[in-house]
């Protein structure tokens, strides 16, 4: 199984994950964000982009790695990994579905002021204008479709023990 962690830059994912994989036995965080830091990795470089999610190897091969993390390992993978372009989930979502593998889609969710002033205030990663930029086309997201493909999280007073708890229940019910 796959507990896919969604939502924009500042909602909790990083956080989280490591926390709900705590809480479920036999489980892993599996970073797709290092599919992509590979993919950027290619020299010479591939296509110029602002997000590694709009080269087309990058879904498939997050499908691919996490099923032969799945095939090799069994139990669960947890994965923090944002995505709002429809889409781009509607392929990895279908990817997985092919390959049998059960998908729990949550979305830690906060409002705009929230999200903001966690990554203007963000101590490990500093404020970041590539972050922020996330914050409408989230928004939007949600507005759309995202809420509607996910079990939501608000995190906005959750602190994320509570929310990891709240997926792990989940998950286990």
């Amino acid at each position: 199984m796959i507990v896919w962690l969604n939502g924009t830059h500042g909602a909790g994912k990083t956080t989280t994950s490591p926390l709900v994989q705590r809480l479920i036995p036999d489980s892993r965080v599996f970073d797709a964000e290092k599919v992509g830091e590979t993919l950027m990795d290619i020299t010479p470089g591939l296509p110029e982009t602002d997000n590694f999610q709009h080269w087309p190897p990058w879904r498939p091969l997050v499908v691919e790695t996490a099923r032969r993390v799945l095939d090799y390992t069994g139990g669960t993978l947890v994965i923090p990994m944002t995505v709002l372009v429809e889409r781009y989930w509607r392929e990895i979502s279908t990817g997985l579905a092919q390959h049998a593998i059960p998908v729990r889609h949550f979305v830690l969710h906060a409002d705009q002021d929230t999200l903001r002033g966690r990554i203007e205030g963000d101590t490990v990663l500093g404020p970041s204008s590539f972050r922020l930029a996330y914050l409408e086309p989230y928004a939007e997201a949600a507005r759309t479709w995202l809420h509607g493909e996910a079990e939501v999280i608000d995190t906005t007073h959750l602190e994320p023990a509570e929310a990891a708890l709240r997926i792990a229940k989940a998950v286990q019910s």
